[in-house]
């Protein structure tokens, strides 16, 4: 499953990012988007946990934490829709 985090203070890594989620289960995937520009964390990324009901679980308990001085927030990511 593919989950949203936004809310991201820009000083959160990918490795920091996967550590977190990795509680709960194995992280297939990781990406923080970047501005194209600066390089820059935009606050927001992906993470995808293979197995459903251990991304529900890292869902539940980790939205409304505060990492990094910044309170995230935590979801299913919406599938683009395709035109």
């Amino acid at each position: 499953m593919k989950i949203l985090v936004r809310n991201l203070a820009k000083s959160v890594t990918e490795n920091e990012l996967t550590a977190l989620f990795s509680q709960y289960g194995a992280v297939q995937s990781c990406s923080l988007v970047l501005d194209s520009q600066t390089g820059q964390s935009k606050g927001f990324g992906f993470i995808t946990l293979p197995k459903v009901g251990e991304a529900k679980v890292a869902i539940k308990e980790l939205n409304g934490i505060n990492l990094s001085g910044s309170v995230i927030r935590v979801k299913k990511a919406e599938d683009k829709p395709t035109e």
